[in-house]
């Protein structure tokens, strides 16, 4: 763009702007702008009063803005041609607006509000600042994106540039946080806009200061604030002084504010440029003292105020806080408490050093007045708030130097400061006495002055403790000074002061300051002085260290005597004189031979005390007298150790180990001092500690500590050189031998890992690791012959080296392998290999402790196969861990890095040990260490599958390996129990290596031994695991569990007791073995069980009862390991080869008979299951047995009602029976059918007895299994017998009824093919019987023979039993062919002939019957029976379909019998006598519904085709002979047709439309069939919606039609309830409301109309309905176009009343509302310029005075409906309402005028009516008024009418009180709200009291009502009018009407809850 362009665009105006004068497109907040430019100025205008009135609502002061930004006026201003001033206050009235809008912001109605200021107002070109300000605190939601999208932001220079990108983003896309801060602190100018947009806020809203509760409309706008500047400062780089500076105006005003909210975000910025910046002083104290003084004045936010000043302490400098902020401070009343609550999880000491300082001046100088304030605080501070950081010893030197200063008061003075400091001092010093004796005791030397030692002395008689600092006579000084004074005589002479206080018990001392100073005075260095404390303390350690320490500071060559001879430290206990004997001993060496030598003094002087010369390891010592050798000191100190080494010699081991022990403690003190009186342990391989005496433990226990002290004193320090020496003679003396030497150092290089820790000595890594630098450094040293014998297999040292490898210390594993690097050379050691390969990974050796373990693992896979010497060596190294001497723990170890390495030699080789330790571990030794626990499970750990083969080979392995197993101890809870450990050995691999049967026999007897003996819960689950992991070969277990023939292995004498006898069955343990076998899978060879199983189950049946009972669980075990046998050996339930399992062997008999011997149902599930698994694989052995099973489960098992019971039986059912089934398939059917009916009968006999609910679901079962088709009339049969023979006669009907229920459900439950197979064989079965009993003998023997013995035995039962069996089995088969399941049976032709004939020639039997039978009794029952059969033939009958009917009666006339043939063609007869007609209209409707299906789904892609079956169907609706099914068919074929073909079916209007509008003519065909009404409907609804541009010539028809039948319909539809119907009128209704154009619908309403008014009235609402929808669905431009042809006909319309009343009022309501409701929705489209002249114009047609007045009933109710829609927009309308309304009320006032107003019948009705209207309008024009309607010249007006309203009692007393409550009083109420001018208050006031002096009591009652709502309306405002009503009301109080008392009661109890104030005071 040119300079020339920016130039103009900046002088560019915004009423220039070119959007202005377009109205394509018009901005908008709330719209789309190509909507907003459709809606037209009132819209708006209309939008921006509805919100301002709900914002009213919700704040009162908005109404301001009623009379200015949204009044009529500023509709037509336009402020682009208005002055400069005018749009300046414009713009200022905006801004107030806007700024008090934006805590409403995201409300609705402010929205609609700033839509109206936008369109009308421009404000987003001329007030783009001030609406930015309004939305921006809500810049993160999507109106604040709308708003800035009202902007014009491109220009570079325009400041909101920068929200240029939230335009052209995606929609909705709120503001970033980020980016509003950082142009916060880049941009200042914005940062002073947001400051500045607070500021307005409060300013423009004042009431939110003087109110707390309004504060919260602020909260957003604070909220902003906080959240946007504080962000700010944090993220700005440097806050510079430009931004303090913009900011410090703000930050005053907040902490000046009483707003909460702004307080406490100023308080935030505050502590951020605390936090960021270093202030200047004078800036820092001003925010101090401000936020001082917002404290002191409002300490609303207490915690806060202080948090912050808090932080600017803290983070500024020190002492830039002036006096002023503490007097503040002090004045804030919740000061400490605060303090307090925040010291709990804040730091608080910066205030408090600020504070302390101030309050300690104050209190030592103020008055006594301040001096209060100041002290409470004070006080308080103390008490209340902990003083961290150094502050105690801060406020002690304070207190102290602030009273100190006071030298220039008065006596009193000073006596007064003292009465106001006691009892601050004291309570300071009781809360810190540390502080104050510390300040005290730095003072005490600082004091020159008497004054200032006068006011010291006083200040310290203040404390608690003054009795330390009073002065003492002889020194003059303090007690505390004397104690500390340079002179010893003035210490003693203090301290025997002090305990002469000790003994006296004087006051004004602690008892820690006594002992304190006396143990000070201990460390003098005079010995008077100690002596002299020595007295006043008791003798302890701390006093014997004290006098221990003095020895080594000062000559006691003189005193030391009569010191170490104190009387208490001889008569102490022992462990006292032994301590100081210790401490004693090191004085006794002689280090000088200079006779004045204070050394040798003090030896001499130390070795003459009593206390050394008593104790038995010194007595005899005293020193040598002075002689002139050289070596003086060496022969003294040489006699010393003489001394002790024959005392030594002569004590008790007991004591001699203690003073061995204390002497190696003292060694480093005593370094010339060695122990040459002990002896070495000799003739062993190892110095193993676990097997030495006490005495040699103790032994090995000085050297290592010798040996610890030694090496670490010669590593380091001044005295190396000695330790060194010392060193050497150690070894010389004791460890001469290079042989002993190693075995002292392998011990201490492998003692680390030993538990036991028999030498009580701790052996650390870096003791281990000297240790073996040592070592290392000897065998260097060595020669050849010695380094030979190290290196053999009878020196622990490369054993113990190796052990060293495996440490977890790095260090140890490299010292470890530098040893061993000396060793390497010795070729000829048998562990030179092992060396040798080591040393080649020293580096992965020393990476990590594993390694070792890998390596030796790699090489016993590879090396040691192909290297023997490794593998000698490997052997050599384990036989020096079989030595019995070898450490337990070097061996545990050796093993554990050995871990990999198995196999028979190495097992072989370590068999003594495991017999030791076995040993070791018995009942007589029980006694293990840890070490060796541990080393027995890894030796256990080598029975493992690389050393099985030794197991077979040697019996001593395998004994001991069983050995193990029977061991039980557990010596450790941390370690298993042996036993566990060599179970856990038994691994499938180890178990199948072992291949011998026998050793794997032993092994299992042995386990299941323990199973049975052991009683640890632990043993029994890991044999049940090793158990379950091992490959078991079947014939190993069939042993165990047969008879023992040979006795077990024992462990125990008690085991032994319990074997039992030969050839008798342990139990227990055949119980055991069989759980276990429950859970087995890997199982070789199962069958061999099989024998034995069998065998145990038969001797568990030959056992006594009592033994039987206690055997049941023995049995189910045994029983399913067979089951688990059989399913092993046969997965799939098929049959096995007789090589795998022998039939012979499975003696199914034995189940049966265990079936049939136990009460158990459990043994009974499992023996059915077991026979069911059998039944596939054996199916003879089950067959012969399968009777005893099935009677067995009816009698017992189908009697339990639990779900695994089902499972069994339906299990036994689904397995056995298929067996059966496919046995008798061959040449025994007969015999197989004659088995499964037997079967049958079991289950049918039991039935009874089982739970109803399984009854079903067995029998389903078992029939399923049969085949239905096959055995399904067996069960019917059988089921018939029962009930026949078995029901009593009591609940016959009931048990009959319940029984063919459950038989058909049955049935039910398979096919109709199998259900009619079954009917056919009953039928047959039937005919086979005799009629009678007597005819039984004549019948022939083998036909007979199933039926006999199976079904029903007429020989066992009477000839009534066999006739109702006959009949009852007709019966059911004619109820069971008119159940559900025979409907709609196809293809089933076959099977329906033969059960027709089956029947025909049933019929014929029993016809014979009854001809035979006519004269005898039973002639009754053959016709019975003979009509149930007639029955079942009609049933079959009519369940065939036509074409099957016609095939069946075609095979039934070819049948060979007459009868049959004959039946069928009387059967044939009659269903064409039925059916001829009814099949011709079924016919006809499926050909039109096919048709229709045809045409929904073709019709579009092939219309001419269809247009004949559109002719077709219009042919069949014309004609007026056809069936209405057919018509309603065809018409449904039409209304589809139609809607497919469209244009096509035109032609056929003419012809549909009329026969369609005919149909619905005829009422009562069509309201009789509902089908034929809604199929007509439907029709006229889819040609309607189809052609609606056509069918204009039969529309008025249609509108007659429709409307005609809507009132019919609901009617019909309360009592049919057919919802299709309804919504199909709905739908041709809304069709014709929106399809048809209003050129052509609106006349044919208005005729429409003319047609109905007179006749039929009650078609009136359904043709509103029509044109209130039309209405709806009108646009703009066509409304306004057919406006005045509306108007007409609505004039029309609402003139019902006047002309077509006739006298029914309720009738002319309801179809007014009709017209009135359709009415309205025209005027709700309407504008306010089209709605004006409307109104009028309906105005004037009820003032119409040719006409009668009716009208204006209409005209008011009209209005009070259009007043409830329009609300504040009616206002606009109703001024000339207010006369008419004033002049109806009075002239409806019956107590005004006598006159009829109406001049019918009916004018007091017609009056009431006029009046409610009239009240319930002025009601709503008041409710809605916003534009104050109501003036002073209306209030006149209308008031006195109204208010005489209350004597109107027209219309009767009934409708007086309803209409002054539910219309008067309500406007009355609202009107006072309206006129809102108090003198008008007071008149209308008045007069309503007026009106409680009436002679009525209906009236003074109603007035009454009418005050108390004008109360509750006006509430507090009513007070002004309270005076003048008291009188009144007191009057009432006493009226004669007790009613009216009544009520006067209540409006002042409602008044006083409304006014808050009570109101009996005035009366």
């Amino acid at each position: 763009m040119t300079s020339l362009a920016h130039q103009l665009k900046r002088l560019a105006l915004p009423q220039n702007d070119p959007n202005l004068l377009t109205r394509r497109e018009v901005v908008s907040l709330l719209f789309d702008p190509k909507d907003a430019s459709r809606m037209d100025r009132s819209t708006f205008f209309a939008l921006g009063c509805t919100g301002l009135e709900e914002l009213m609502g919700i704040e009162p002061a908005f109404s301001e803005f009623q009379e200015t930004l949204f009044s009529q006026a500023s509709v037509g201003m336009e402020r682009s041609v208005q002055s400069k001033e005018v749009n300046k206050k414009l713009d200022a009235g905006i801004s107030l607006f806007l700024t008090r809008l934006s805590p409403y912001f995201l409300l609705k109605p402010a929205q609609k509000c700033i839509e109206w200021l936008v369109h009308r107002f421009h404000i987003h070109l001329y007030n783009v600042d001030t609406l930015l300000a309004c939305a921006l605190p809500y810049h993160e939601t999507k109106v604040f994106v709308r708003v800035i999208q009202l902007f014009k932001l491109k220009d570079p220079t325009n400041r909101w540039n920068w929200l240029e990108g939230l335009q052209v983003i995606k929609p909705g896309v709120p503001l970033a946080r980020g980016t509003l801060i950082t142009h916060c602190y880049k941009d200042l100018g914005f940062m002073d806009f947001i400051c500045t947009l607070v500021t307005k806020s409060i300013k423009v809203n004042p009431i939110y200061c003087l109110i707390p509760q309004y504060s919260l409309y602020l909260r957003v706008i604070f909220s902003f604030y906080a959240s946007t500047i504080v962000p700010a400062l944090d993220a700005v780089e440097k806050v510079s002084d430009t931004i303090i500076s913009k900011l410090l105006p703000y930050v005053q005003k907040g902490l000046k504010s009483s707003l909460t909210d702004y307080k406490a975000a100023t308080y935030m910025i505050v502590c951020q440029l605390a936090v960021k910046v270093v202030m200047e002083a004078q800036l820092v104290d001003i925010l101090a003292l401000q936020i001082s003084k917002s404290l002191c004045k409002e300490p609303v936010l207490p915690k806060e105020g202080l948090g912050c000043l808090i932080v600017l302490l803290q983070n500024q400098k020190e002492g830039t806080v002036g006096p002023k902020s503490f007097g503040q401070l002090c004045a804030v009343t919740s000061l400490v408490p605060s303090l307090q609550a925040m010291a709990a999880v804040h730091d608080i000491s910066p205030l408090l050093r600020y504070m302390l300082p101030h309050l300690v001046h104050a209190v030592n100088t103020t008055g006594t007045g301040e001096y209060t304030r100041h002290g409470n605080l004070f006080e308080s501070v103390l008490q209340g708030l902990p003083l961290s950081g150094g502050l105690d010893n801060t406020v002690a030197k304070m207190l102290l130097e602030e009273y100190l200063s006071q030298s220039l008061l008065s006596a009193e003075g000073v006596t007064s400061l003292n009465q106001r400091l006691l009892p601050l001092v004291r309570l300071f010093e009781s809360k810190y006495p540390g502080a104050l004796y510390m300040v005290l005791e730095g003072h005490v030397g600082d004091l020159s002055s008497a004054e200032d030692k006068n006011l010291f002395h006083q200040f310290i008689s203040l404390s608690m403790s003054s009795g330390k600092y009073q002065i003492l006579g002889d020194s003059d000084t303090s007690l505390v000074l004397s104690l500390k004074h340079p002179l010893p005589s003035v210490r003693q002479m203090a301290v025997e002061h002090l305990m002469g206080i000790v003994t006296s018990g004087q006051g004004g001392f602690d008892q820690a300051f006594l002992k304190e100073a006396l143990l000070e005075r201990m460390k003098d260095d005079v010995p008077e002085v100690v002596a002299a404390t020595l007295k006043a303390l008791e003798v302890t350690e701390d006093t014997v260290s004290c006098l221990l320490s003095l020895l080594q500071r000062v000559d006691l060559s003189n005193a030391g005597n009569w010191v170490l001879d104190e009387p208490r430290l001889l008569e102490g206990n022992s462990d006292l004189k032994t301590c100081v004997v210790w401490g004693l001993l090191p004085f006794l060496v002689v280090t000088s031979a200079l006779p004045d030598s204070p050394d040798l003094q003090l030896a001499t002087c130390v070795a003459q005390s009593t206390i050394i010369s008593q104790h038995n390891l010194t007595q005899g010592w005293a020193v040598l007298e002075r002689c002139s050798q050289p070596d003086f000191i060496g022969l003294a100190n040489q006699h010393l150790i003489s001394t002790l080494t024959k005392n030594l010699s002569n004590m008790d081991p007991f004591s001699k180990r203690n003073a061995v022990s204390g002497l190696v403690n003292i060694w480093k003190e005593a370094d010339g001092l060695l122990a040459s009186c002990l002896c070495c342990p000799s003739g062993e391989t190892w110095w193993n500690p676990e097997k030495l005496d006490t005495n040699t433990c103790c032994y090995l226990r000085l050297l290592c500590r010798l040996f610890d002290v030694l090496i670490t004193g010669a590593g380091q320090g001044h005295m190396a050189a000695s330790f060194k020496a010392l060193m050497k003679l150690l070894f010389q003396v004791h460890l001469s031998d290079p042989l002993e030497l190693f075995k002292f150092l392998s011990l201490v290089w492998g003692y680390g890992s030993n538990l036991g820790d028999q030498l009580d000595c701790k052996v650390n890594a870096i003791l281990q690791t000297q240790a073996l630098y040592v070592g290392r450094a000897i065998l260097s040293a060595q020669p050849g012959k010695t380094l030979t014998l190290l290196a053999s297999g009878s020196s622990p040292v490369v054993l113990s080296l190796l052990a060293c490898l495996s440490s977890p210390v790095r260090e140890v594993r490299r010292a470890a392998i530098a040893t061993l690097q000396t060793l390497a050379q010795v070729d000829s050691s048998p562990f030179h290999p092992i060396i040798d390969s080591l040393l080649k990974t020293t580096e992965e050796l020393t990476t990590g402790p594993t390694y070792l373990s890998q390596v030796r693992g790699a090489h016993t896979r590879t090396s040691f196969a192909r290297d023997k010497k490794l593998l000698v060596g490997l052997e050599e190294l384990l036989l020096g861990v079989q030595v019995a001497n070898c450490p337990a723990y070097t061996a545990k170890t050796i093993l554990r890095a050995l871990g990999e390495v198995n196999g028979e030699s190495v097992l072989s080789v370590l068999m003594p040990v495991l017999e030791r330790l076995l040993e070791q571990s018995g009942p007589e030794n029980p006694t293990v260490l840890k070490d060796e626990a541990l080393l027995m499970q890894l030796v256990l750990g080598k029975y493992n599958e690389q050393a099985a083969p030794l197991v077979v080979k040697d019996q001593d392995c395998l004994e001991l390996f069983i050995k193990a197993l029977g061991t039980v101890s557990k010596p450790y809870p941390d370690i298993p129990c042996f036993q566990i450990i060599a179970l856990e050995q038994i691994t499938k691999a180890f178990y199948s290596a072992l291949g011998d049967e026998k050793v794997q026999q032993r092994l299992l007897g042995v386990m299941f031994d323990l199973l049975v003996e052991s009683r640890s819960p632990v043993c029994a689950q890991t044999i049940s695991s090793v158990f379950k992991g091992i490959a078991v070969d079947g014939e190993l277990v069939a042993n165990e569990l047969a008879p023992a023939e040979k006795p077990k292995v024992t462990v125990s004498v008690q085991q032994t007791r319990r074997i039992p006898k030969e050839g008798a069955v342990s139990w227990q343990r055949v119980t055991l073995i069989l759980e276990l076998l429950q859970h087995k899978k890997k199982l070789k060879r199962p069958q061999t069980l099989v024998p034995a199983l069998f065998s145990l189950l038969s001797r568990c049946l030959e056992t006594s009862t009592m033994e039987r009972g206690n055997l049941e669980y023995t049995k189910q075990l045994i029983l399913g390991c067979l089951l688990n046998v059989c399913q092993k050996l046969s997965p799939d339930g098929g049959p096995v080869s007789k090589d795998v399992l022998d039939e012979d062997k499975f003696n199914v008999e034995v189940v049966v008979q265990c079936v049939r011997m136990s009460d158990m149902p459990q043994t009974h599930h499992h023996a059915l299951l077991l026979l069911g698994s059998v039944a596939g694989i054996f199916p003879e052995k089950v067959l012969h047995n399968i009777m005893p099973i099935f009677t067995f489960m009816g009698a017992n098992i189908m009697r339990l009602d639990d779900t695994y019971s089902f499972q069994v039986i339906n299990k036994t059912v689904r397995t056995v029976i298929p067996a059966l089934i496919k046995s008798g398939d061959g040449e025994s059917t007969a015999h197989m059918e004659a088995v499964v009916t037997r079967i049958v009968h079991v289950f049918a006999d039991a039935l009874p007895h089982v739970p109803e609910h399984r009854r079903l679901p067995i029998l389903s079962q078992l029939m399923t299994t049969l085949g239905p088709a096959r055995f399904l009339w067996v069960l019917l049969l059988l089921m018939f017998k029962q009930h026949a023979t078995q029901t009593n006669a009591t609940d016959k009907d009931a048990a009959l009824e319940r029984d063919v229920e459950f038989w058909i459900s049955v049935c039910c439950e398979f096919e109709v093919e199998e259900q009619l197979v079954s009917l056919i064989k009953i039928l047959k079965y039937l005919m086979a019987l005799p009629q009678d009993k007597e005819d039984g003998e004549k019948l022939n023997k083998p036909a007979m023979h199933l039926t006999d013995t199976l079904f029903f035995f007429y020989t066992a039962h009477s000839s009534k039993e066999l006739r109702h069996f006959k009949f009852l089995s007709v019966s059911f088969m004619a109820q069971l062919l008119a159940s559900g399941s025979f409907v709609g049976m196809d293809s089933l032709q076959k099977l329906q002939q033969s059960l027709l004939e089956e029947i025909l020639c049933y019929i014929h039997t029993v016809a014979r019957c009854v001809e035979e039978n006519t004269d005898k009794p039973t002639g009754k029952f053959w016709r019975a029976l003979l009509n149930k059969a007639y029955d079942v033939l009609d049933k079959v009958n009519a369940l065939l379909p036509t074409d099957t009917f016609i095939t069946v009666m075609r095979g039934l006339m070819g049948n060979q019998l007459p009868s049959v043939r004959r039946k069928a063609m009387e059967l044939l007869n009659n269903k064409l006598t039925q059916t001829g007609d009814n099949l011709c209209v079924c016919f006809e409707q499926t050909a039109l519904y096919s048709l229709k299906l045809l045409c929904r789904s073709f019709g579009s892609d092939h219309k001419e085709a269809f247009v004949p079956v559109l002719n077709q169907a219009v042919e069949i609706v014309v004609s007026l002979e056809e069936e209405k099914n057919v018509m309603g068919s065809a018409l449904l074929c039409i209304a589809e047709v139609a809607s497919t073909l469209k244009a096509l079916a035109i032609p056929q209007l003419p012809r549909l439309m009329p026969a369609v509008l005919q149909s619905l003519t005829e009422r009562k065909e069509v309201l009789s069939n509902e089908i034929y009404m809604l199929s007509a409907v439907t029709a006229l609804q889819r040609v309607t919606e189809t052609l609606p541009h056509f069918i204009s010539p039969y529309l008025q028809d249609t509108l007659l039609q429709v409307t005609s039948t809507i009132p019919y319909t609901n009617f019909h539809l309360k009592a049919t309830a057919a919802p299709q119907l309804a919504v199909r009128l709905a739908s041709l209704r809304t069709t014709v409301a929106t399809k048809v154009p209003p050129r052509v619908l609106l006349p044919t309403i208005t005729k429409c109309y003319s047609k109905m008014v007179n006749s039929k009235q009650s078609q009136l609402g359904p043709l509103m309905s029509i044109l209130k929808e039309h209405i709806g669905h009108m646009e703009k431009d066509q409304l306004t176009s057919h406006q005045s042809e509306l108007t007409y006909f609505f004039l029309i319309a609402l003139d019902f009343r006047a002309q077509h009343c006739q006298g029914d009022l309720e009738k002319t309501k309801e179809i007014e509302g009709y017209v009135i409701n359709c009415l309205l929705a025209m005027v709700m489209k309407l504008s306010e310029v089209s709605f004006r002249p409307l109104f009028f114009k309906l105005f004037d047609w009820c003032k119409t005075e040719s006409v009668a007045k009716d009208r204006l009933l209409t005209f008011y109710r009209l209005s009070d409906s259009i007043a409830d829609r329009l609300k504040g927009l009616f206002v606009l309308f109703a001024g000339h309402l207010v006369k008419p309304f004033s002049d109806l009320l009075r002239q409806t006032n019956v107590t005004k005028t006598d006159e009829a107003f109406f001049d019918t019948e009916d004018n007091i009705e017609k009056r009431c009516l006029l009046l409610e209207y009239i009240l319930d309008c002025l009601h709503k024009i008041c409710l809605y008024d916003t534009q104050r309607f109501v003036s002073k010249e209306r209030a006149d007006s209308l008031m006195t009418p109204l208010v005489d309203q209350l004597e109107n009692t027209l219309g009767g007393e009934e409708v007086y009180q309803t209409r002054v409550t539910k219309h008067l009083v309500p406007c009355v109420g609202q009107f006072c709200v309206a006129v809102g001018d108090d003198t008008l208050w007071k008149t209308l006031n008045y007069q309503i009291l007026l009106k409680t002096r009436h002679s009525s009591s209906k009236v003074r009652f109603s007035a009454l009502l009418m005050l108390l709502e004008l109360a509750s309306k006006l509430r507090e405002n009513y007070m002004v009018l309270l005076p003048e009503t008291i009188p009144f009301l007191a009057e009432l109080m006493e009226d004669e009407c007790e009613e009216v008392e009544h009520q006067v009661q209540k409006v002042i109890h409602e008044m006083e809850t409304i006014l808050g104030e009570p109101l009996q005071s005035y009366f």
